[in-house]
């Protein structure tokens, strides 16, 4: 039995790890997530109960910035290992509010590294994200890839943390492996993501923009096959191992988890609008083309996402599959149970 720590337990992609290994193993999940008000609340407090019905979770509210608070946790808990998934997300956002992307992202992090220097782990997983290809324009995006022209401060965050992992697994022969994911969706998602944000404007009868007047593709993927995928690379960590100078070669690794396969964004759109429609979020006479305003760019976006997998499909035998239809089906379903049913 082990005892894992997940930090943004009660956010999107953590709740959904958290109720994965809980479903499946006996061992013991500390949650930890400062349950902070970027969205909606009632959504990470429906997550939260979602966990609370398992006799091996505990949650703990708590900020990873705040060092004194993760140095006591380490010590207390003395963690097998430790899935990062804490994190000021959202590009948009960066752009206004960028002293919350320091704190949380670096400063939470290194908070992360520092405790896994002094009370060891087997192994530290983290949330990067695809955001770090920045404006490369060779697809798909291979981790061989550079990745040093971040077009967003979220995507210099997230680069800054992998340059952190390296540079402790390196010193202190900490082995860590970095995720970058790519676009994730799914039921009970964040409502800054498209999808979400798009159904919440419809449902209001507002108007919806698509940027680069359509011409974007984005590499969805379902929150189910992130969390296979996190699973795996968990319980499998980067060897430890001494180089020909008798010195470790830091116990490293960076994958790729996305679907393979980017999805135009009026395709998506026109997808999402007829789950809508068939899970009853929406009428059946709703007009869409009225609804929809083709605009440019939006400074910190990217024109196109894609995923290669195959370092991920070599190492764990796996790759993500789960159809856009399906994955939208399924959160058209649950948003129709959560807001629309509720209200009726």
């Amino acid at each position: 039995m082990k005892t894992i720590l997940v930090t943004g337990a009660v956010g999107f992609i953590g709740s959904f790890l958290c109720k994965r290994l809980l479903e499946t193993s006996k061992d013991r999940i500390i949650g930890v997530d400062n349950v902070n008000n970027y969205y909606d609340v009632s959504l990470k407090d429906a997550r939260l109960e979602m966990l609370k019905g398992y006799k091996n979770f505990e949650f703990i509210k708590g900020d990873i910035s705040d060092k004194p608070f993760i140095d006591k946790l380490f010590k207390e808990y003395k963690f097998d290992v430790v899935v990062n998934l804490a994190a000021q997300a959202g590009v948009r956002y960066s752009i206004d509010h960028p002293d919350v992307y320091i704190q949380s992202n670096i400063i939470g992090f290194y908070n992360i590294l520092e405790a896994c220097r002094y009370n060891p782990v087997e192994h530290l997983v983290y949330a990067s994200s695809s955001s770090v290809y920045g404006g490369n324009t060779k697809v798909p995006f291979s981790t061989n890839d550079k990745v040093d022209n971040p077009v967003s401060l979220y995507a210099a965050t997230k680069k800054t943390d992998e340059l952190l992992a390296h540079a402790y697994s390196k010193l202190y022969n900490i082995p860590c492996t970095g995720l970058r994911f790519f676009t994730v969706y799914g039921p009970m998602g964040r409502p800054d993501m498209a999808y979400f944000g798009f159904t919440n404007k419809l449902i209001k009868g507002e108007s919806i923009e698509i940027f680069n007047f359509g011409n974007c593709k984005r590499d969805f993927t379902y929150v189910d096959d992130i969390v296979e995928g996190i699973v795996r690379v968990m319980n499998k960590a980067p060897e430890k191992k001494n180089g020909e100078d008798g010195l470790p070669i830091p116990p490293y690794k960076v994958y790729n988890i996305g679907n393979n396969h980017p999805e135009n964004l009026l395709d998506f759109v026109q997808i999402l609008s007829e789950e809508l429609v068939r899970a009853g979020v929406l009428p059946k006479d709703y007009d869409f083309e009225a609804h929809k305003k083709l605009v440019p760019m939006q400074k910190g976006d990217v024109p196109i996402t894609y995923a290669d997998t195959s370092d991920l499909e070599k190492d764990f035998g796996y790759k993500p599959s789960t159809s856009l239809r399906e994955g939208l089906r399924k959160f058209a379903e649950w948003y129709y149970s959560f807001y629309v049913k509720s209200h009726k």
